[in-house]
């Protein structure tokens, strides 16, 4: 039997925000979410280390190598990709829990796994969040949470997923946040087919 996350013509659609590392995906999510309780992020898994604050279920759900592999073996995951020496994916039950609950589900996704659930879930909406390349090296290395040489490796990444920009459905420039952070919320708004609550200053 087919899984439930290829949709159907009643599902809520599921956004998917993509781009380079350093782009502010995730604080561009932060800003939106609040504005839309039909709107729920869903939890990626992941074999990366977990960093100081984060919460396992919550940021990430954290899998060793072997759990990961044992997952995609199963046919548990929609989409998964390696990136920069670690494993991401999204599992099929993560988009179901939440479709079946009436919400929309929202991913962070890097950019092969977010053209993966394009092809695969009907109602994806993707959106390619962007910034100049020296802009996402400041961010990158003020973050500080990973190693000169990992960091260049991500900047390596971002000049190739750059380039990827016209396989996404919308296309997000974060040099302002607040500006940014109203872009988006206007593309969620405009699926959804329901207006943003007002955003608290």
């Amino acid at each position: 039997m087919a899984s439930s996350t290829t949709g159907s013509p009643t599902a809520r659609p599921v956004f998917v925000v993509t781009g380079p590392s350093g782009a502010g995906k995730g604080t561009l999510i932060q800003l939106v979410l609040p504005r839309f309780p039909e709107l729920a992020p869903a939890v990626s898994a992941t074999t990366r280390e977990q960093r100081p604050g984060e919460e396992d279920g919550v940021h990430y759900w954290f899998l060793d190598r072997d759990e990961f592999d044992r997952r995609v073996d199963a046919g548990e995951f929609l989409e998964y990709v390696d990136f920069v020496g670690n494993r991401y994916g999204t599992l099929r039950s993560e988009i179901d829990r939440l479709r079946e609950s009436g919400k929309a589900p929202l991913l962070e996704l890097e950019t092969e796994g977010a053209k993966r659930v394009k092809r695969r879930v009907e109602g994806a909406v993707t959106v390619f969040v962007t910034a100049p390349v020296d802009e996402l090296e400041r961010r990158l290395r003020d973050r500080a949470t990973e190693s000169s040489g990992v960091i260049d490796d991500r900047l390596s990444v971002a000049r190739k997923q750059l380039d990827e920009v016209g396989d996404f459905d919308y296309v997000v420039e974060n040099d302002d946040r607040t500006r940014a952070a109203a872009a988006l919320a206007a593309i969620v708004a405009e699926h959804l087919g329901s207006p943003a609550t007002m955003a608290r200053p």
